[in-house]
């Protein structure tokens, strides 16, 4: 997760450490063609503080980042509605960045503003991380070079290599889960005009049950678009002919703010990439190697929380580095408190695809929202809805969800008691009427 592994540089650069960052590709500030995903990321209160702590929230978000407000959800009849992220005041945001944008803004802090030393086209092909040591193959020369360090921070993705030597150990606990769907990348020009063709303040969504269509704004006036849905469902999609047909039943208003050649062209040209989540324990090993980002709580992407809990981790990090002087116990420390957390939000991203591509559209989840959102206006320290304590705070992600468990009891004990309340006033204005009846009689 390069962008993570930028940020945790700046913070040990800032520290006054010498840092060295080895990335597998080519610099892409001086490449055209970037490879990995292109899904743009949510940027939101996590991620703008552990940015604004080196110097670089502010900066990001005015020159790269578009609010999102909201959720617009596309009916299938071709309807809309708005849900507020903050029916209260609409103060409050997420923030749309091109992962291009992200890593260049990053790179050039890294390098510049901390005197970072990067290395690219680095492939680490070997390590004793017990040991500190480290050996890269140059993807330009095939030479092998040796390198040392007293703390090894690996933030290399879902596929960690550092992670795979972690599994070399005892007592290290790895899993990973791929659901059964994936996504497809789309994009929606700027109109003829050169301007957005739908409400650019929103992440649209367009949820049809079992799968379901986002779109995210960008600084050019395109959307980037995606689509996910089961991978077997992708295989019927095998030509234009059935592409454009289920997009006219699907997603029809799309379709003509696409283009039909467009859709067809960008649908073919990949192969629907796969989703994966992955937890494991702990995260450091000794006092020499620590993983961090997607190497060490890969998530699948329905709460836009990847990067921002990376980013997190760095902000983390450092501060458990000022508390404490032993780099052992930091470690250690870090591994205790972030796995928790970690693993909480794993499983909130795969719960939020349910509720983007399905529970939006259902009355029992639009009465609940209209229930937390007025829970959330008379009692705002106390009842806090789980999606808003999620982005909008910096609450642990496990205790949110012990809150939202917590708010569920309460809901449920309150309808159960309204409904023997209910039930008991409706058995004594029974009772009543059956005795002003007798009285009638006699």
């Amino acid at each position: 997760m390069f962008q993570v592994g930028c940020l945790c540089a700046c913070y040990l650069a800032k520290r006054g450490h010498e840092v060295e960052v080895y990335e597998y590709r080519d610099d892409i500030r001086k490449s055209e063609f970037v490879r990995g995903r292109t899904i743009n990321l949510s940027l939101s209160a996590r991620g703008i503080q552990a940015l604004k702590a080196v110097g670089l929230g502010d900066k990001l978000v005015s020159s790269h980042g578009i609010p999102m407000k909201g959720r617009l959800i596309h009916n299938l009849d071709g309807s809309r509605h708005a849900i507020p992220y903050d029916p209260r005041h609409d103060q409050v945001c997420t923030y749309s960045v091109s992962r291009k944008y992200l890593n260049e803004f990053l790179l050039n802090a890294t390098e510049k503003d901390f005197n970072v030393k990067l290395h690219f086209n680095h492939k680490l092909i070997n390590a004793n991380l017990q040991e500190g040591c480290m050996t890269f193959q140059l993807m330009v020369t095939n030479e092998t070079v040796m390198r040392s360090a007293d703390l090894i921070v690996g933030a290399d993705g879902a596929f960690s290599t550092v992670r795979r030597h972690f599994m070399k150990s005892p007592m290290f606990n790895f899993s990973q889960t791929y659901i059964e769907h994936g996504y497809v990348e789309l994009c929606m020009p700027p109109g003829e005009d050169g301007e957005f063709v739908m409400e650019p303040n929103y992440l649209h969504i367009w949820p049809r049950g079992t799968f379901m269509m986002i779109a995210m704004p960008n600084q050019d006036r395109s959307w980037t678009i995606t689509l996910f849905m089961p991978l077997t469902q992708f295989q019927v999609l095998d030509c234009p002919t059935r592409l454009l047909k289920f997009f006219k039943q699907q997603f029809l208003d799309s379709v003509p703010l696409i283009g039909k050649r467009r859709l067809v062209t960008d649908f073919f040209a990949t192969k629907p990439s796969t989703l994966l989540s992955i937890k494991c324990n702990p995260y450091h090993l000794s006092s020499r190697t620590v993983i961090i980002g997607d190497a060490a709580h890969a998530m699948v992407p329905f709460y836009g929380q990847g990067m921002n809990a990376g980013f997190e981790d760095c902000r983390l990090l450092d501060q458990l580095l000022h508390r404490y002087e032993d780099i052992a116990v930091v470690l250690k420390e870090f591994s205790a408190i972030r796995n928790t957390d970690a693993e909480a939000i794993c499983d909130l991203a795969m719960y939020n695809y349910l509720e983007m591509r399905d529970l939006v559209n259902r009355r029992s989840f639009l009465l609940r929202r209209k229930v937390d959102n007025l829970l959330f206006r008379l009692l705002p320290k106390i009842w806090i809805p789980l999606y808003t304590s999620v982005a909008f705070t910096t609450v642990g992600y496990r205790q949110c969800m012990d809150n939202k468990c917590w708010q569920d009891k309460v809901i449920r004990w309150t309808l159960l008691a309204l409904g023997v309340l209910g039930t008991a006033l409706c058995a004594a204005g029974i009772y009543h009427w059956h005795r002003m009846t007798l009285t009638e009689k006699f």
